[in-house]
């Protein structure tokens, strides 16, 4: 049976056995119809019946003679969000307990509990890849997202204590506070630029990252940027939560004395965390635990608290930090180390270049929110504006945190909690102990709310893509929680130092997918995106790039260029002191973000410029003029979708601009 079939019993979820039969059908009384001179379109009206009603147990022959008022639930119809609920019901081939008796007991424990809808469980793990309801375009009917709505996205994502430290990461290079200010000002307008231009195939064809970056990398080998954010989240799953234990510790502190990290023995063992502090981050991570299984429209609640809290605990702490330090902060350098003349540029660059790392993720990711633009322009002008300036007020209050705690205390906290924990120790009063457990509480909502969204959804969404059929939100988000104990990342905090490679360490590789896309969308396709072939393996697909792989090598070959004058910098930073490298390698390094995203992005559209890929709509990228970004209306795409599956080859089809819409185009 041809493949596009399969991959139309697969999201209908009829079982494969009995797709073959039907389909064998199918074809037969196709030929036999065409012998009979029969319209085409009668014949095409007729399929499409026996393709919708209802016939799990019955054959297809039978329900050409019949009809059925009962439609056949679709995969698509399905969500994974609501998969989290139906896990354990049964599906349409399945439909009580009595049907499963006939099965042995591993195969009833693999349709009750590991395959998420059991109406696919014989289907392929390839069918269920290209196409199901995670993965298709959002209809109109969910693109609710206005402006104001990704501005309050971006100041509920503002406010945590990673951003405080980003900010506090150039006071340690040696800034005083306006030069680190204007670093992140300058820092995070790029990053917006960036999210901006990531985010536009999302707003025009309202897809996802994971179907996004087929159009790029290829069918099969987008698995890798897709692989390379889920562990990145995964990482920084651990690593928030590991600053979420910093706030947990000042609550159980204020209300058990400030001495109980003293009188709890450590045996750890690290050098870098003691059973207290461990302790204090298991805390944090069963206290996210339960959020992980709760649907992700459910959870929006916290999010909106986080909102209204995380602000007033952020601009309290400032004030009440102003006034301790009698209205006095350190204007100057909070070291002893005053960079001058080109080591003051490179601590600048190096500042600027933490807020762009810092950003990585989110930035290739934009596409996953952006789908749900209401209009063309929702997620254009409210992020472009919302995140340089939400992000650099939120960094203005760390970094002033930190210089009045240097005023007060002669010490370069790294951490603005940090100077929270001295008003407990050097002042244990009621009052004291009061408003550090307050604020505390606050910014723990903060790190839990910013995880769950940054973090564990994304990773829970990501995997959903790479297997569906076992793997929906709850799962995967699962997935992320396991795997961030064994990251230890008591390890990468230990020290602003070890932070900033980490932030650089991952930056490097993040930075080339996002260039490649970009040059891909913007230069090479001109915003045009062929819908049925992205969803779609078959010969002659423009995103198979004429492979059985369906790898775009060039995107392969610009994303290594990109990361290779990185490596050598990245080695030296990390195998310090034993291993050292040129300075020049060390700078390069320094630049990681532009260095990879703008080799990948060149190298990439000079390979298309001489080896041009399928589907591009224009001959020559450099010299042709054109822009062909229109706002999709993808309504009837399922029905468009499923003809494109009788097709044996999609080679014939043709570029056309106009397709999903004749509306103008936009940027």
């Amino acid at each position: 049976m041809p493949d596009d079939i399969t991959e139309y019993f697969a999201h209908t979820g009829i079982t494969h056995t009995q797709s073959q039969t039907d389909y064998q059908y199918l074809n037969n009384n196709r030929r036999q119809s065409l012998v009979r001179h029969e319209d085409a379109d009668e014949i095409d009206a007729k399929t499409d019946k026996a393709f919708n009603v209802s016939g799990s147990k019955m054959s297809t022959r039978f329900i050409e003679e019949s009809t059925f008022d009962e439609p056949l639930r679709s995969h698509g119809e399905s969500s994974s969000d609501d998969n989290s609920d139906s896990e354990g019901k049964n599906g349409d081939d399945y439909s009580d307990d009595e049907d499963l008796k006939k099965y042995s007991k591993w195969r009833r424990f693999y349709l009750k509990n590991v395959v998420i809808d059991r109406s696919i469980a014989d289907v392929s793990i390839l069918d269920s890849f290209m196409y199901n309801s995670d993965l298709k375009p959002v209809e109109e009917e969910r693109r609710v997202w206005s402006w104001y709505n990704f501005a309050y996205f971006w100041l509920a994502e503002c406010f945590n204590i990673n951003t405080w430290q980003i900010a506090a990461t150039g006071l340690q290079l040696g800034l005083n506070w306006w030069q680190c200010w204007i670093t992140i000002w300058i820092g995070y307008s790029f990053v917006g630029a960036f999210v901006v231009l990531s985010s536009r195939v999302g707003t025009a064809y309202h897809l996802s990252f994971p179907i996004s970056s087929r159009a790029s990398f290829g069918i099969f080998f987008s698995l890798w940027p897709i692989i390379n954010r889920i562990v990145m989240a995964i990482v920084w799953y651990s690593v928030q939560s590991w600053l979420g234990s910093e706030p947990i510790s000042l609550m159980l502190r204020s209300i058990f004395g400030k001495d109980l990290p003293d009188r709890i023995p450590d045996h750890f063992g690290s050098p870098n965390a003691t059973t207290y502090t461990f302790m204090c981050f298991f805390i944090f991570w069963v206290i996210e635990f339960p959020f992980l299984l709760i649907q992700p429209h459910k959870v929006r609640h916290l999010f909106t608290v986080k909102a209204v809290l995380v602000p007033f605990a952020s601009f309290g702490f400032l004030i009440w930090s102003v006034r301790k330090a009698h209205g006095k902060i350190a204007l100057g350098s909070l070291t002893d180390y005053h960079p001058t003349g080109s080591a003051f540029s490179w601590a600048f660059l190096r500042s600027l270049m933490g807020c762009m790392a810092n950003f990585s993720t989110m930035v290739i990711n934009s596409p996953d929110f952006a789908r749900f633009s209401k209009t063309k322009h929702s997620a254009l002008w409210s992020q472009l504006v919302c995140i340089p300036a939400l992000f650099s007020i939120t960094c203005l209050i760390g970094i002033l945190v930190t210089a009045a705690g240097y005023e007060m205390y002669g010490v370069n906290y790294w951490s603005p909690v940090e100077v929270l924990e001295q008003f407990l120790v050097r002042s244990y009063t009621k009052g004291t102990r009061a408003g550090v457990f307050l604020i505390s509480f606050v910014f723990a909502v903060a790190q839990l709310g910013t995880n769950i969204s940054a973090n564990s959804l994304s990773c829970g969404t990501d995997m959903t893509a790479v297997l569906p059929k076992y793997i929906n939100i709850r799962r995967g988000s699962i997935f992320c929680a396991c795997l961030a104990l064994c990251i230890c990342p008591w390890n990468l905090m230990a020290t602003s130092s070890k932070f900033t490679m980490a932030l650089s360490a991952y930056a490097i590789f993040l930075s080339s997918i996002a260039g490649v896309v970009c040059g891909d969308y913007f230069v090479v396709r001109r915003g045009y995106i062929k819908l049925t072939h992205i969803y779609s393996n078959r010969k002659g697909s423009f995103y198979m790039y004429g492979n059985k792989w369906g790898c775009n090598w060039r995107a392969l070959v610009g994303y290594l260029c990109g990361v290779a004058p990185n490596l050598p910098g990245f080695i030296g930073d990390v195998g310090a002191p034993k291993i050292t490298v040129s300075i020049g390698a060390m700078r390069i390094y320094y630049l990681s973000y532009w260095v990879g995203y703008f080799i990948s992005f060149s190298v990439y559209i000079v390979l298309c410029y001489f080896f041009p890929v399928p589907g591009q709509p224009v001959k020559n990228i450099f010299r042709d003029k054109g822009w062909f970004q229109r706002w999709a209306e993808v309504e009837n795409f399922e029905d468009e979708w499923k003809k494109s599956l009788l097709k044996d080859d999609l080679s014939d089809d043709k570029i056309d601009v106009y397709e999903y819409s004749r509306g103008k185009t936009f940027l």
